[in-house]
Order: C-alpha cells, then structure tokens, then sequence
C-alpha cells in the first residue's frame, strides 16, 4: 500500500502537465509563422446574435482555429463573459497565424473589416449617387431615395419642408464597417457630420448674417460652386450678399447648370436660352436663393458665408484660370466680359496657328 502512495500523488500532476500540452497545442495558431510562409486570411462574418458556439464553428469552418472544444473553453474561463460588452457582429479579416485568444479579443472588441469612401467639396447628391453606383457599393437611385428621406426625430434642427438633403451631406473621407455599405448608414454618417461641423458655424456668434439655415446653407453651395482660389471665397461670398441685401438677382451659372442637370465648360458655356430658361433654380431669372442647395459646401465656404468680406462688389466673371474680376458697376463689368472673350479668341487663334505649323 505504502508503494502506491507516490503514483497516486504523481497522478494530478500526469494529468495537468497532459492538460496543459492540449491546451497549448489547441490554442496555439493553425498556421505558425515562418519567414518562408505565406499567410492566407481569411474573411469570416459574424452576424448579429451568433453564439459563441455559432462563432467557433464559423472558426473552425474557415481553418482559423484548432480545436473548438478550446474555443468554448477560452471564452468561459478567460473572463469575456465578465467583461461588459459582447462579441460584435461585423466583418473580420483574420490571420490563421493568430492564436486563439487574439482572435476571441477581436471579435469581442469589434475590430472589423473598415473601408473608406471620399466625398469632395463641391458635389451635389446626384454626383454622390453616381460615385457610389461606380464603387459597386450601391445604385444611385436607392441613395437618391434615402437622401429624400427627412428624419427629423433624429435629426430635429433640419429645415422644415426640405424635399432631400442636398448640402446637408457633409463632404469628407468617411471610414465605414464594410457590411454598412448602404444608403442608410452612408448618409447618416455624413449628416452626423454635418451636425459636428458645419451645424455648429451656423449657431456661433461670428455668424454675421441673419440667414435661416436653409438659405445659409444654400449660399454656402453657390459660394462653393464659384469659388476655386481660396483667397477670393469670403470676395465672392460678399458679392452674393451684396446683391441680396440690393434684391439684385444673384445671376450664378451654378444655380442655372443644377436646375438644367448640365456642366458648362470653357468650350461649351451656357447659351442665352439656357440662361432665360424658366426654372427654380435660375438666379438670373429669379430673385433671391435657390429653393434648396446646389452642392455639399465645405467649411471654408460655410466660414466665407458666415463672415463674408465687406466689399462694394457686384459682379464678378470668370477668367476660366480658377480666379475672376470683380466690379463695381455693370459697364464695369461688361468690360471684363469683353476683356476676357477677346483673350480666349486670341488664345484660340494662337493655338490653331501652332496647330498648322505643327
């Protein structure tokens, strides 16, 4: 009896160091890393409501764990069940040179798949739209459709009677789990946006104008649209006041391109029809704003609204170079036009005789 003492005692210890090599063996990577071993991820996703039972075999399944027995181990005794949290649905690129308990730590913390999209100043939701139909993300027409829906129990500071959210998308690059790539979660991020920025310019007290927000948001566009040397935005931004606060019509080619759905070119600028086309959007017809923006302003043009320059300005044209010549009175202006037409035809002429000598 007395001989058998030792192997009795020797047992537990037989069995713990056996347990332990399992465990080391089971929890250790499918896939050890080599300097001369490609590592293959894998892109698993994990959807709302999974058990951890569910997880480990969507694991296993994709060869990034050993052993589920150990996976169900793993989540019990490491202490996630005791953290507050959970583990989180999304889209995970994961390495089969992980070990278990890294991979259980980023699912559990939500580190899933990012992509990114990048919405310049300038653009107006039909731009938006057709960008995202190229990125295969979605059509264009299921992000118009979203766009015209107004939430205002979330989002109660939006204009009244607005019929879409032209210019309240705020422009910017934007990083999303790659399962939201939808209209919903593509707009809601731009409008939460727009309320960290441009929402709060609007309410400061540098704010000089007396604009509502909807029309201070639809002159920031067409200040946006016009501006394309940094310098002449708060200039350009005073001439539109100026001719507000006069009842002058603002006569903004932006404003005319939005309503007509077209983009003037320095070979092909708007014709006199186009002009005097009747629309809502036509500044050279009607008095005053726009009934909505034309564009997603940035911050610079929403700051050039909000103080624009004190200038006696009235006119501006273009010199098609990115900057303009402002004047104070219409022959003044007049001049400039013919100024800057007579350029462009001795320009032409000159490239048509470079052509023939070539």
């Amino acid at each position: 009896m007395i001989v058998g003492v030792p192997l009795l005692v020797g047992v537990p210890f037989l069995v713990g160091g056996i347990s332990w090599v399992w465990w080391q063996a089971a929890t250790r990577p499918v896939r050890p890393l080599e300097p001369l071993q490609q590592d293959t991820p894998a892109q698993i996703q994990i959807e709302a409501g999974m058990s951890a039972q569910e997880i480990g075999e969507t694991l296993q399944a994709a060869g990034l764990i050993r052993s589920l027995t150990a996976w169900k181990l793993w989540t019990r005794w490491s202490g996630l069940w005791d953290r507050q949290g959970g583990f989180q649905a999304g889209i995970y690129t994961l390495s089969p040179q992980l070990a278990l308990p890294l991979i259980a730590e980023k699912i559990w913390s939500g580190e899933v798949v990012q992509t990114s999209f990048t919405i310049p100043e300038g653009w107006s939701l039909q731009q938006m739209g057709d960008y995202f139909e190229a990125q295969d993300w979605f059509s264009a027409q299921d992000f118009l459709e979203v766009t015209q829906q107004i939430d205002r129990d979330r989002y109660p500071w939006l204009p009244s009677d607005l019929p879409h959210l032209e210019g309240f998308l705020y422009p910017e690059t934007y990083q999303l789990p790659l399962e939201q790539r939808i209209p919903a979660a593509v707009v809601e991020v731009m409008l939460n946006r727009f309320e960290e920025v441009a929402l709060p310019l609007y309410r400061a007290p540098a704010n000089s104008t007396n604009l509502s927000l909807l029309d201070w948001v639809t002159l920031a566009s067409i200040v946006e649209k016009e501006a394309v040397v940094a310098a002449e935005r708060p200039v350009i931004a005073g001439v539109f006041w100026n001719r507000l606060q006069q009842g002058m019509t603002l006569g903004a080619d932006p404003t005319v391109e939005y309503g007509l759905g077209i983009t003037q070119t320095p070979d092909q600028p708007l014709t006199l029809a186009q002009v005097n086309t009747p629309s809502p959007y036509n500044t050279y017809v009607n008095p005053g704003l726009p009934p909505t923006p034309i564009a997603s302003p940035g911050r610079a043009s929403f700051e050039a609204t909000q103080s624009p320059a004190s200038t006696d300005y009235l006119y501006f044209v273009a010199r098609y170079d990115g900057t303009h010549v402002f004047s104070r009175t219409l022959r003044e202006h007049t001049n400039a036009q013919h100024r800057i037409r007579d350029q462009q035809d001795a320009q032409k002429d000159a490239n048509k005789d470079a052509a023939k000598e070539l």
